[in-house]
């Protein structure tokens, strides 16, 4: 969610049917398209960064793909973790109350559940099922941060909670595709409204199997490898690793042993990048401002916000 006071707890819930649950928090906003891509080139493996282990909020044990100081971000892409355990001390603890202001989270699960509350009165379950605090299915599941262009860091906050029947399967040559934001397959993704125009899908690639996804060129891509091992061009990329895609208007993924991975991409916003926690914003000054409207109470008050745009 995008520049609120958040309150998270992550209640474990056993998920019934297996299929992963979706949250995006985001500013409402309208995205001005350029023309369409003029360049038809596949895109190669600009560089492949291992995942580090990390540790946060109140003892979450994760894997940092992005926003680590091997790879700090991605333009507009600021943070991808990686939260996989069947230790219930590993997550259980969650993360307390805490600040956000002038970015958007996505929060994707393959297993398990998280529940989101904010100061605003917003709140979302990811995953049905019974509720437990511990459950020895475990968890797994991934945290994006997005960020904001400068004239939507101050938009009310809002969630879109997506039901994971909501979430179009399509089949993509060999791949089996779960279509979040974007196109893929000639369908579209139940996610809308996202200033940078985002793309994210979970792509299933059988053994042996092969798939090639249109990216715009005007994007930042990039794919996480969840299981398996899929191959662009001569690049091999394992899971656990996170491959940052050159320039092209297309992947062309291959799997000898079979793969699952995201892919992600999204328009760059190329504005300066101030960060300090929980807080992105443009400059150090508007970082003091933020902290000094959580001390007094003013980032949770409805009227700090501007109207959507």
């Amino acid at each position: 969610m995008a520049h609120s006071l958040l309150t998270r707890r992550d209640a474990v819930r056993l998920l019934g049917g297996g299929v992963p649950a979706l949250a995006f928090g985001c500013g409402r906003a309208e995205v001005e398209r350029g023309p369409a891509p003029e360049v038809d080139r596949a895109r190669a493996v600009a560089s492949i960064v291992e995942a580090q282990p990390s540790v946060d909020g109140a003892g979450v044990r994760l894997r940092r793909a992005l926003g680590s100081r091997a790879l700090p971000m991605l333009d507009p892409f600021l943070l991808l973790d990686e939260i996989h355990s069947d230790r219930p001390e590993d997550y259980a603890r969650g993360f307390p109350t805490h600040p956000h202001r002038g970015f958007e989270t996505v929060t994707y699960m393959l297993r398990g559940a998280m529940e989101h509350r904010d100061s605003l009165g917003h709140a979302g379950h990811l995953g049905p099922g019974s509720a437990q605090w511990m459950t020895a299915d475990g968890i797994w599941g991934f945290q994006l941060w997005v960020n904001l262009p400068r004239a939507h860091k101050m938009t009310r906050p809002r969630y879109q909670d997506i039901a994971p029947e909501l979430v179009r399967e399509v089949g993509v040559d060999d791949a089996a595709v779960r279509i979040v934001a974007g196109e893929a397959g000639g369908a579209r993704g139940p996610v809308e409204g996202i200033v940078t125009a985002p793309l994210m899908l979970d792509v299933h690639l059988p053994p042996r199997g092969r798939s090639r996804h249109p990216i715009p060129s005007t994007h930042n891509a990039f794919f996480y490898v969840i299981e398996g091992a899929a191959r662009v061009g001569a690049a091999r990329v394992t899971a656990g690793q996170i491959a940052v895609l050159g320039d092209g208007a297309r992947v062309e993924l291959a799997s000898n042993e079979g793969a699952r991975l995201l892919i992600f991409a999204a328009l760059p916003i190329g504005e300066p990048v101030a960060r300090r926690g929980p807080f992105v914003m443009n400059t150090e000054a508007e970082l003091d401002q933020a902290a000094e409207d959580y001390r007094t109470g003013q980032l949770v008050d409805p009227a700090g916000y501007s109207a959507s745009r």
